[in-house]
């Protein structure tokens, strides 16, 4: 019985529970999510609904006829699955955060923050060089990345480059707060993103 929604992570804040005890939480803000197609074996190769959320003003024409006059999407993302919970979903329905309830175990995904260019130690956690005689200004160094055969750097070796926005998912967050005049769930610790990046909230 799955859930799922797009939102738009806000900010993180502190709730007290009753026993005084403080719960760090991320604050998602969530739009009416519409089903925008739903795709099959048959026709696309895998099955997958299709969901937008948001608005903005300017569209092109493929996306005005994708969207045939629902709304002027600002995020669209798919998830694979048909049903929403117990109910099974059609072109053109909609759907809010009340399909989440407190409790809930979640995961939220989303693209991390951007950190630009960083050196392997930073971006991978190497150890560096020792700090003994004769290593004077190789402490941050990766060491070799080469090798006999065959004799190129292979591919994915771990090196200094572009750091963050990236895919990264956080599973086992709990929903602490639902509220669905505000369209907002609050969720028990970080998620990935920064303020304003679109998220996907997922609970199996």
């Amino acid at each position: 019985m799955a859930k799922f929604i797009l939102g738009t992570k806000e900010s993180m804040t502190q709730i007290f529970r009753e026993d005084g005890v403080v719960i760090p939480v991320t604050v998602l803000s969530v739009r009416p999510n519409v089903v925008l197609q739903l795709k099959n074996k048959e026709r696309d190769g895998y099955i997958a609904v299709q969901v937008g959320t948001g608005s903005r003003k300017h569209v092109n024409k493929p996306q005005t006829g994708h969207f045939r006059g629902r709304g002027a999407f600002s995020a669209v993302r798919e998830f694979t699955y048909t049903h929403l919970g117990d109910k099974e979903l059609a072109e053109g329905d909609s759907f809010d955060v009340s399909v989440f309830e407190v409790g809930d175990t979640v995961t939220v995904s989303g693209t991390s923050k951007g950190k630009g260019f960083a050196g392997a130690m930073k971006r991978h956690g190497f150890s560096g060089m020792p700090a003994s005689h004769g290593h004077k200004s190789v402490k941050r160094h990766i060491g070799s990345t080469g090798q006999r055969f065959p004799q190129h750097t292979l591919k994915g070796k771990r090196m200094a480059g572009h750091m963050g926005v990236t895919r990264v998912s956080v599973r086992g967050l709990k929903v602490v707060a639902v509220d669905q005049e505000l369209g907002i769930i609050a969720v028990r610790g970080a998620v990935p993103g920064q303020r304003g990046s679109v998220v996907e909230i997922v609970s199996r």
